[in-house]
């Protein structure tokens, strides 16, 4: 189990004229809902549109025709988005208290990716098109560098706790390690002092119990900052050489992405399917991408799949959503995907249909 944050869930979506036509109440599963719908209906339209309100994209929103849409979240609070003659004004609403909110007020009411249907590459800042697989793999390798150049344990005093007494204290530095342990697994580790011991005994905590209390309140920070990374990291092998029938996924100890063959072969990655490229990229977005307490639009995730890995993606999300405490709103053409999770399915459809 990761290390939470508190979720805001978003409970139900309304729209009002959308493309002068449709009116949609969407009332959502916690935490993965699947969409369903016939083409041309507005679905893929509609989870942008719900992408760019919690980012704050004004100009995607300008440029799709509605009349109002409304967020309710589980909190009661509710972001109206309405279009006045031409004009589209923002607020949330909650104890019948309208606030205006700005763009950046939109994109801090919580934290929302998106992964569209074209995901093989995406377009840079200068318009450069890049394959998204090979940039996934190359941030990867970063933030594996940055995690194991930064070993040295650094001070974090407002995190020691005095009030504990030492078996309390031997009970937390045990279940760190046990934390620590698990990110070792992933490939990395902190530069614990020679001179002392951890988790350390309560004999130990004894003769110095300021410098295990600092020691332990160093450490504890450390966890917080690599526990999701490597949580990810091992995860992320394991969903996939799950997936993958005659191959599988390695990370090294320098954080570099490769596929071995079942004959011992090394493959490139740019040498992989289609399909298997889309599930590297789909579930690096999920697990790399995603915070604790994230929002997830993901578009057409049955694209260049084979029917029996369809099957196998709505057990996974929904893993992913209770381990990593996230809402996934997954819209699909294909029932596989839904496969034997209906009860979490919801068709698109005009509220007057």
């Amino acid at each position: 189990m990761g290390i939470q944050s508190a979720a805001m869930m978003i409970k139900s979506v309304h729209v009002r004229k959308l493309f002068s036509e449709y009116d949609y109440d969407l009332e959502l599963c916690c935490p993965l809902t699947f969409i369903h719908s016939p083409n041309g209906m507005g679905k893929s339209t509609l989870m942008h549109m719900l992408y760019a309100a919690l980012k704050g994209d004004m100009r995607y929103l300008d440029e799709t025709p509605f009349e109002r849409m409304e967020i309710w979240f589980d909190d009661d609070a509710i972001m109206v988005l309405q279009n006045y003659d031409g004009r589209l004004s923002v607020l949330m609403q909650k104890n019948e208290v309208d606030v205006p909110l700005t763009d950046a007020d939109m994109a801090d009411v919580c934290n929302c990716i998106y992964i569209p249907p074209e995901r093989l590459a995406y377009k840079k800042g200068d318009g450069h098109l890049v394959p998204t697989l090979e940039a996934y793999a190359h941030e990867l390798y970063a933030r594996f560098r940055y995690a194991k150049e930064h070993r040295e344990l650094e001070p974090h005093p407002e995190n020691a706790r005095p009030d504990l007494s030492d078996g309390e204290l031997e009970f937390w530095a045990k279940d760190l390690k046990a934390k620590l342990d698990f990110i070792k697994d992933a490939g990395f580790e902190p530069e614990i002092p020679a001179r002392m011991k951890f988790p350390p005994s309560r004999y130990e905590i004894s003769k110095d119990r300021q410098g295990y209390e600092e020691l332990t309140a160093s450490i504890d920070e450390y966890v917080k900052r690599n526990y999701v990374l490597a949580e990810s990291v091992i995860i992320y092998k394991d969903i996939v050489n799950e997936i993958f029938i005659d191959k599988s996924i390695t990370v090294s100890d320098t954080g570099k992405l490769g596929v071995v063959m079942n004959n011992g072969m090394s493959l490139p990655l740019q040498r992989l399917s289609s399909g298997e490229k889309q599930i590297l990229i789909m579930f690096f977005a999920l697990l790399f991408h995603a915070e604790p307490g994230s929002v997830v639009v993901l578009d057409e995730p049955e694209i260049s799949l084979h029917v029996s890995w369809q099957q196998k993606l709505g057990r996974y999300y929904s893993d992913i959503c209770r381990v990593r405490n996230i809402q996934m709103i997954v819209a699909t053409h294909s029932p596989q995907v839904i496969h034997d999770m209906w009860e979490y399915a919801r068709e698109l459809r005009p509220s007057d249909a």
